[in-house]
């Protein structure tokens, strides 16, 4: 797949990861990246990934290797989740999320585990930074930790201490179980902004406390009853008796808010085109995305055609004998082509090949009066500039 890599928008532990767009669409996404030869886990990752399918889960979009600065990397390509984490959702309402939110995410992280547990898939490593927001809600991702439960070849235990059930901490086993104490713990981060074992910091003293001393996360005080006790379902040290996803998407804390409360204040749309404005949102934070210049865009799709159709210049609109008549049918604003020109991809184009030239057919329509259009080489260069980034090529704005 040809896709151009934009801005970094993530580290992990194995990967940094950053916004992309396909080159033979107007796909926007996400790749990890990892050298070639430290890419031991995101390719683990991808094998999972590419097995799975759930609207709770972050989908898998396709792998590749490539060279870049001299180094071999292994792209692992991703769903772009355009709200980012958990975490960074609490960050930008205070510090913490209200109940609501807390129960409407909640909500979704069980269903993906849900999903998990029928195809026998533990996550491995549920946490607020693993737990991905659009603006129809949240999704697992990060598979890097994952396991089969019936794999024997798997590693006995992974994931974060401070979200690791006793049974795991100790080592005796990691199954389904272990994700919905993980839960728990992310249910506690959302609530208070801390991690669910905020006054222990050394990570040993973390492991050997959950493991032995007969304790369980504190549980914020200031939470509703029934929140109290759809945490503390979560939070039974043994794993038997700890309610299974299915049941707990039963209890009343979750019944209690409609979802579509928090998915209607996500007010970022999340850019499947490059004609979206959550797309030139990201655009705008770094200093460029390919040969586009930094910049600031109206609304309209239009309106961010017309721009780049004059961002390397100001168009001549003079008369002379490099204009090719043509006609074309005028939707919403736009020409429609039938059979669109074919262009090199190099990094600027100075003579249009008339020989690439298609006829675009059909006729327009402005109100009740109809006209022939004529659109000139110039035009096609500019739908070059288009082409590179995935408009279509004839789609000229008039």
């Amino acid at each position: 797949m040809d896709w151009t890599r934009g801005r970094v928008i993530g580290h992990g532990s194995s990967a940094t990861v950053s916004l992309a767009a396909s080159c033979h669409s107007a796909d926007v996404f996400a790749v990890k990246s990892a050298e070639l030869a430290q890419s031991e886990l995101l390719q683990r990752e991808e094998k999972i990934l590419s097995s799975l399918c759930s609207p709770h889960v972050v989908s898998y979009r396709g792998f590749d290797i490539c060279r870049e600065n001299n180094k071999v990397l292994y792209n692992l390509f991703v769903e772009y989740m355009p709200l980012g984490t958990l975490i960074q959702a609490a960050h930008r309402h205070g510090g913490r999320l209200e109940e609501s939110a807390i129960a409407c995410y909640t909500r979704q992280v069980l269903q993906g585990l849900q999903y998990l547990r029928s195809i026998g898939l533990v996550h491995c490593d549920i946490k607020g930074t693993n737990i991905l927001i659009s603006e129809d809600g949240a999704k697992i991702a990060d598979f890097g930790c994952a396991k089969w439960v019936n794999d024997a070849t798997a590693e006995q235990i992974s994931g974060t201490p401070m979200f690791m059930a006793p049974e795991v901490a100790r080592g005796e086993e990691q199954g389904c179980p272990s994700d919905i104490w993980a839960l728990g713990c992310t249910v506690i981060e959302m609530a208070t902004g801390s991690s669910p074992w905020s006054k222990v910091a050394n990570p040993v003293s973390v492991l050997y406390r959950i493991a032995y001393s007969g304790e369980t996360p504190e549980i914020p005080v200031f939470l509703s009853e029934q929140a109290k006790d759809f945490l503390g379902n979560c939070l039974k040290r043994n794993p038997k008796d700890r309610w299974t996803a299915t049941q707990l998407l039963k209890h009343p804390f979750l019944e209690e808010f409609n979802s579509k409360e928090i998915q209607e204040s996500n007010s970022t749309s999340s850019p499947t085109s490059i004609l979206e404005q959550g797309f030139w949102n990201c655009l705008e934070e770094s200093q460029s995305f390919g040969n586009l210049s930094h910049a600031s865009f109206e609304n309209s799709p239009a309106d961010r055609i017309r721009r780049l159709g004059v961002c390397s210049g100001e168009p001549s609109w003079r008369w002379d004998d490099d204009w090719i008549i043509t006609r074309g049918t005028l939707e919403a604003g736009f020409i429609s082509e039938s059979e669109s020109p074919t262009t090199s991809t190099t990094d600027s184009v100075q003579e249009l090949d008339k020989s690439n030239v298609k006829t675009i057919s059909g006729s327009g329509c402005f109100g009740h009066l109809c006209d022939d259009y004529y659109i000139s080489s110039f035009n096609f260069e500019r739908g070059y500039e288009f082409d590179q980034l995935r408009v279509p090529s004839a789609s000229i704005f008039l």
